[in-house]
C-alpha cells in the first residue's frame, strides 16, 4: 500500500481556482492535472466512473451505441479537458478510487492512504487523467477504467459501506443528492410527481413517501413501461403514469386525470432527456415548487417556459450535495427491502 507522502507543491485554492486558471473548476473549458499534488490536495488512484445518465446517453447516440467508439470518445474528452466534462449535456458523473497521497495540509476528514472513495462531487470539475477504460456497462452507466484525479479541499466524499455491492454503492452517491433535497421539500399530505422513473426517480419516490406519509400521494411519469412496472411492483407509488414527458400536454393531460386536477404540490424532475422542463411546470400547481434536477434540464427554458404558461411558482435548480444525503442515502434503502432489490435487479443482473 502507497504512503502519505509530503506535496512538493505549495497550498492551492481550497476551490481549485489554481488549476482552472483563476476561475472556479465546473465551467473552466480546461483543468491543470499536473503533479505532484498540492500540499491540500488528495491523488486518487481511479478503478470506476460512473458517468451521469444524461451525458452517457448523449455519447452513446453519437456513437451509435458501440463501445469502442463510445470509449475512444470519453478518453477523447478527458484529454482534451483535464476532466470529464461532456461538452454537449455540460455534466459528468462521479468516481471510485483508492487515495493514493494526501498533501501536508489537506484537511482531516477521515480519510487515510488507501481508503477507497467517491467523491460525491462532479467529474466536470475534477482534475482526471485516464490511461485506460478496460469496459463499459451501458445499463449501469458505468465502466471499469485506469487513471488518475485530484481532489480539492473543498470536495466532499463518501466512504463505501461494506454492505453495498460496489456498483450499487456509486450509483447511490451519484444520485444521492435527489431525495435528500426532496426530503427536505416535502411534508405531510403533499402530493409529489416525479418525472422520470430511473434510479434517482426509484429513490426519490422512497424519500418523498417518507415525508408524505399516506395521506400524501407519490405520482411517478416516464415513458420506460418496464421502469414503471418496477416501481409499481414496490407500492411505493399511488400512480405510474406512462407518458412521453417531451409532449408536456400529453404529461399534463395525464396529471390532471391522476390528481383529479388539483396536479402537484411539488414535481421533481430527474430526467435525462432533454425538453422535458414544460411538462415539470405545467404538472406543478400555482404557488407549487419544480425541482429541477436532471442534468438534461435547461435554466433558461424552464424560466422562459414557466412565465409563458403563466404559472407562478418557485423553481430550484438542484444542487447534488446536501449535508448527510450519501449516508442518509444508504440508511434509506436499508429500510426498504424492496427498493435494494428493484436497484439491485437493474445494476446487477
Amino acid at each position: 500500500m502507497p504512503k502519505q507522502t509530503s506535496s512538493i507543491r505549495g497550498k492551492g485554492c481550497p476551490y481549485g481556482s489554481h488549476r482552472a486558471a483563476g476561475g472556479l473548476p465546473q465551467p473552466a473549458e480546461v483543468l491543470d492535472t499536473r503533479l505532484p499534488i498540492h500540499s491540500n490536495e488528495i491523488l486518487i488512484d481511479v478503478e470506476l466512473l460512473n458517468i451521469d445518465s444524461s451525458s452517457l446517453r448523449q455519447i452513446s447516440e453519437e456513437c451509435d451505441g458501440k463501445l469502442d467508439r463510445i470509449k475512444s470518445r470519453i478518453l477523447e474528452i478527458v484529454r482534451r479537458r483535464g476532466k470529464m466534462h461532456n461538452p454537449v449535456t455540460r455534466s459528468g458523473g462521479v468516481l471510485v478510487g483508492r487515495v493514493l497521497e494526501i498533501g501536508n495540509d489537506y484537511p482531516a476528514q477521515g480519510v487515510v492512504v488507501g481508503d477507497r472513495i467517491c467523491p460525491i462531487v462532479s467529474l466536470s470539475l475534477v482534475p482526471l487523467s485516464l490511461t485506460e477504460i478496460k469496459s463499459i456497462d451501458l445499463k449501469s452507466n458505468q465502466m471499469e477504467a485506469r487513471g488518475k484525479a485530484i481532489l480539492f479541499e473543498s470536495a466532499v466524499f463518501g466512504k463505501l459501506p461494506d454492505d453495498f455491492p460496489l456498483p450499487l454503492s456509486v450509483a447511490l452517491i451519484d444520485i444521492c443528492g435527489a431525495p435528500a433535497r426532496l426530503a427536505l421539500m416535502a411534508k405531510p399530505g403533499d402530493t409529489v410527481g416525479i418525472l422520470g422513473a430511473g434510479k434517482a426517480g426509484l429513490v426519490s419516490a422512497y424519500a418523498a413517501r417518507e415525508m408524505v406519509g399516506r395521506e400524501g400521494r407519490v405520482l411517478i411519469a416516464d415513458i420506460d413501461r418496464r421502469m414503471l412496472d418496477d416501481i409499481a411492483s414496490c407500492g411505493v407509488a399511488d400512480a405510474v403514469i406512462q407518458v412521453d414527458l417531451k409532449r408536456p400536454l400529453d404529461a399534463l393531460h395525464q396529471i390532471e386525470k391522476a390528481t383529479s386536477g388539483t396536479l402537484c404540490d411539488i414535481v421533481v424532475s430527474v430526467t435525462n432527456v432533454p425538453d422535458t422542463e414544460g411538462a415539470a411546470i405545467l404538472a406543478t400547481r400555482q404557488k407549487g415548487r419544480t425541482l429541477l434536477f436532471g442534468m438534461a434540464n435547461t435554466f433558461q427554458v424552464a424560466a422562459l417556459s414557466a412565465e409563458g404558461v403563466g404559472r407562478d411558482i418557485e423553481m430550484i435548480i438542484g444542487n447534488g450535495y446536501v449535508e448527510g444525503c450519501i449516508d442518509n442515502c444508504f440508511a434509506l434503502v436499508r429500510r426498504h427491502p424492496a427498493l435494494r432489490s428493484v436497484l439491485e435487479k437493474r445494476l446487477l443482473v
